[in-house]
């Protein structure tokens, strides 16, 4: 006996509403429990927020860095976080931190950003971490600055000998060593009143909105979601159904206890 074929196997639009409509109850089974499973999960998502800081880097004058913010973000990166990282677990007694801090710079600025993305229960310990990182960076510059300071006092100290010593002497190029004696002690002048130590300008301030996705998309989700399967659950039901049948049929015809 050749292949059966089924004459309903081709569906209408008319039979497709119908079939809907004989088991909403296992759309409105499927439906419910998709959009309660996403319910659950969208409550199990503790809100996050990301907390910034802002260092500002010292300056040397005429509006350039002491150093190159991107210096400092590897320094901060390769010889601070580190152990500011293990000293903070250590001192909560954790395995490790429930957060991680990101340090970059901005595109053509001079600052340093810390930013770290953690449930508002952490916010003390992310302002912890912060401001144990702003401290070393601040003081590592603070020397930075102090050296150069120095410097350039030690170099205006020279000039001015230079400059009394050139006053006494009545050589031809006494009026020369003078002249670029005075205008260099303007620049370093210039240069020690411009100096601008770093400032810490921010820390772990929170960010307004939440973080990551929101509770009321993973609901809207889950709804649609829950729509769609609950079509394909019936259409699966129905289908499952049609094979049954079949099988049946195929058990129960006369030839099948005959052998061929």
């Amino acid at each position: 006996m050749g292949p059966q074929h089924y004459a309903d196997d081709e569906i209408s639009l008319v039979d497709l509403a119908k079939l809907l409509i004989r088991r909403w109850k296992a759309m409105v089974v499927i439906f419910l429990v998709v959009v309660f499973g996403a319910l659950a999960y969208a409550l199990m998502q503790t809100p996050a927020y990301t907390y910034t800081s802002i260092y500002s880097v010292a300056e040397a004058g005429g509006g350039s860095a002491l150093e190159t913010p991107a210096s400092l973000v590897a320094r901060t990166e390769n010889l601070y976080l580190g152990p500011v990282t293990r000293e903070l677990i250590e001192a909560e007694g954790l395995t490790s931190l429930p957060f991680s801090t990101r340090i970059a710079n901005p595109d053509n600025t001079h600052i340093v950003r810390f930013s770290s993305t953690a449930p508002e229960a952490q916010a003390e310990r992310v302002q912890a971490h912060h401001q144990a990182l702003l401290e070393r960076l601040k003081a590592d510059q603070d020397e930075a600055l102090e050296r150069r300071r120095n410097a350039l006092e030690r170099q205006l100290s020279s000039l001015e000998k230079t400059f009394e010593q050139g006053t006494e002497t009545r050589s031809m190029g006494a009026a020369e060593i003078v002249s670029g004696a005075l205008q260099r002690m303007f620049e370093v002048e210039a240069e020690l009143e411009e100096l601008e130590p770093g400032e810490v300008v921010q820390v772990a301030v929170q960010s307004l909105q939440q973080q990551g996705t929101n509770r009321k998309l993973i609901l809207a989700l889950g709804v649609v979601l829950g729509g769609m399967l609950a079509v394909m659950g019936v259409f699966f039901l129905h289908f499952a159904s049609l094979v049954r049948q079949s099988l049946r049929e195929e058990s129960n015809s006369p030839g099948s206890d005959a052998g061929q």
